[in-house]
């Protein structure tokens, strides 16, 4: 048996103890479930082909190089060695590589064996192109899985991945507008900050705050009143916490109207807005704020942060009053 054979078995057969890295605790990943897997090039390093076009006037599109068309063929080894392990959707990245699999019955292993002897593959396929040596590896240690359930949350998560070539590409061409900037000043406050902060020196900013007790008619009205003033040039800020808030909030976006967004969880590093704040920070009408550091964890706001993130909406609508 060769080399290349044998390091696939070995790999296969999960003989290499895969790294578990965001795992869901309480989980079981050998049972029926649908999953986005995230793999990472050791390093960033853009080995998997390059995005051409600017996202806006000429469409952005992945140019795999010969080791990422490489890569993205052994996706079928996935099903071969795991017949029940079906690739439902795929996205190559410059550096990076999402993959949707559908576990359709129990498989007899963990995911992570799964996804360790892809890799593994991979590796032996990257080694061979590259003349790399027998230590070094294709991919960053472990994986991100993202557990897709509930209503529509496939169909979002496939125009996600479909979607990372222009948003890649718009991100490249108003690359400030991505970095995160730590210690922003507001007032006393030092903040993390990403989007555009030449809003925070608008003539005009408003803090959107609605109590949870607003009928839905109230809603209406805060949201007739607060986008009349966007239009005459106003900045919107708040945390949109309550209904009536992210209701406020998401009509100015949806209006193309400037917002500031103040949000609990801090910037991971190499962080990117989703979504429509996405299109919104790349086109400038978008900065997101944030007093605390990044988190992992999945928590509920509290009541005292709530107060908080009002508090700071407050201090910088009154530090823009100060200017008129």
């Amino acid at each position: 048996m060769d080399r290349k054979h044998y390091e696939d078995r070995k790999q296969w057969a999960g003989e290499v103890k895969p790294s578990m890295k965001r795992r869901r605790v309480g989980h079981d990943y050998q049972s029926r479930c649908i999953y986005m897997v995230t793999l990472v090039v050791e390093g960033r390093r853009p080995l998997l082909g390059c995005i051409t076009g600017d996202g806006q006037v000429v469409a952005a599109v992945m140019q795999p190089s010969a080791l990422g068309q490489a890569i993205v063929n052994k996706l079928a080894d996935i099903t071969l060695h795991y017949p029940a392990v079906k690739v439902i959707s795929h996205q190559l990245m410059p550096d990076h590589l999402h993959v949707i699999l559908f576990v359709q019955e129990r498989i007899p292993c963990h995911l992570s064996k799964v996804i360790a002897g892809y890799k593994g593959g991979c590796n032996v396929v990257y080694r061979q192109m590259t003349g790399a040596g027998k230590q070094e590896t294709l991919w960053e240690e472990g994986y991100n899985d993202r557990i897709l359930e509930g209503k529509n949350h496939l169909q979002r998560m496939m125009d996600y991945i479909d979607d990372n070539p222009r948003r890649l590409a718009l991100k490249r061409c108003r690359n400030d507008f991505f970095k995160i900037h730590e210690n922003v000043q507001v007032g006393a406050l030092s903040l993390a900050a990403m989007g555009n902060l030449s809003l925070l020196d608008a003539d005009t900013i408003l803090q959107v705050q609605c109590t949870r007790k607003l009928t839905i008619e109230q809603i209406e009205q805060q949201c007739r009143y607060f986008l009349s003033r966007a239009a005459q040039g106003a900045v919107l800020v708040s945390p949109s916490i309550s209904p009536g808030e992210k209701a406020v909030m998401r009509a100015a976006q949806d209006a193309g109207y400037p917002t500031i967004v103040l949000q609990e969880n801090g910037f991971a590093p190499m962080e990117k807005p989703v979504g429509r704040y996405f299109d919104a920070c790349a086109a400038g009408r978008l900065l997101l704020l944030a007093p605390w550091a990044h988190h992992n964890t999945s928590t509920t706001i509290t009541q005292r942060q709530c107060h908080a993130l009002n508090d700071i909406a407050a201090a910088i609508a009154e530090q823009a009053s100060r200017r008129e």
